[in-house]
């Protein structure tokens, strides 16, 4: 899917339009891609105009929301499937997305980019051929581009979650130039995808799945059997699973998790809110 090229909207933004325009200035500068540029947009008493079109000033914005322009007007950047999709702003700038309110990235602390940034160090993939397990926003395989490796392969099953990346500048193109060919995403469950992957065709490992109890299938031995299988000897894992309340849950995900990849063949251990494990 190609990457949209409109202006992007939340309700700080739309607002901060309206008051350069009633304050009578000819020129607002601000961003229209959530921080990642900084552009100029100049304001008239019934629109303003950028990159030479025309858009009407919206009328007041949801809160917790970023719209886009479909042609005719300014709308959420959400979707209903099985579930509700929805790009959600951050104050970092990177946005993260929400399934039927189920916030998918973390966002309190750090920007999901930010937090992505780090976790991708791990592996230290310079040079290396990486699979990225479920590939959400991107910002992994972002991360990935970002540090040099070789190749990114990148899964993503649902349809809603590409479809908001099409909408995110921070998501990253796999067509755009400047990436050489080193992203290829495919739409598919990489459950079912992974049984046709080579032995030992990859260096490193990136595996963000959703929470235990939407997706126990990417926690289950098969999938790390078939993980240990793709992944050359020595290569790195790094393994998203949260900080699940023991209390309230009466599990120990991450402990879980790292009893399972030992059994598989990994020698694992406890980092940042997952596990790292290296192939033996």
């Amino acid at each position: 899917m190609p990457h949209a090229t409109g202006p992007l909207l939340t309700r700080d933004v739309a607002d901060a339009l309206c008051a350069a325009r009633d304050a009578g200035a000819g020129i607002w500068s601000g961003s229209l891609d959530l921080g990642r540029t900084t552009t100029q947009a100049t304001l008239a008493p019934t629109h303003w105009r950028w990159q030479d079109r025309d858009f009407p000033y919206p009328e007041r914005l949801k809160d917790r929301s970023i719209h886009y322009w479909d042609g005719a007007a300014f709308v959420p950047a959400s979707r209903y499937g099985r579930a509700l999709y929805k790009l959600v702003p951050t104050s970092w700038g990177p946005p993260t997305f929400e399934i039927d309110g189920i916030k998918m990235l973390p966002t309190a602390k750090v920007s999901p980019y930010e937090d992505a940034r780090g976790k991708v160090a791990l592996v230290a993939p310079r040079g290396l051929r990486v699979l990225d397990t479920c590939g959400g926003l991107g910002y992994f395989a972002a991360c990935c581009l970002e540090a040099g490796a070789a190749e990114i392969l990148s899964f993503e099953k649902s349809e809603d979650v590409l479809w908001l990346r099409t909408l995110n500048p921070w998501s990253p193109d796999p067509d755009a130039p400047a990436h050489g060919g080193r992203l290829r995403l495919r739409h598919g469950d990489v459950v079912q995808e992974i049984e046709r992957l080579p032995d030992a065709g990859f260096d490193a490992i990136l595996h963000d799945p959703p929470r235990f109890g939407i997706a126990g299938e990417l926690y289950s031995q098969a999938f790390y059997d078939q993980l240990a299988r793709v992944l050359r000897r020595g290569g790195r894992l790094f393994h998203y699973t949260g900080m699940p309340n023991r209390l309230t849950s009466g599990r120990d995900v991450p402990r879980e998790v790292s009893r399972r990849l030992e059994k598989a063949g990994f020698q694992a251990r406890l980092a940042l809110d997952g596990a790292l494990a290296q192939r033996r």
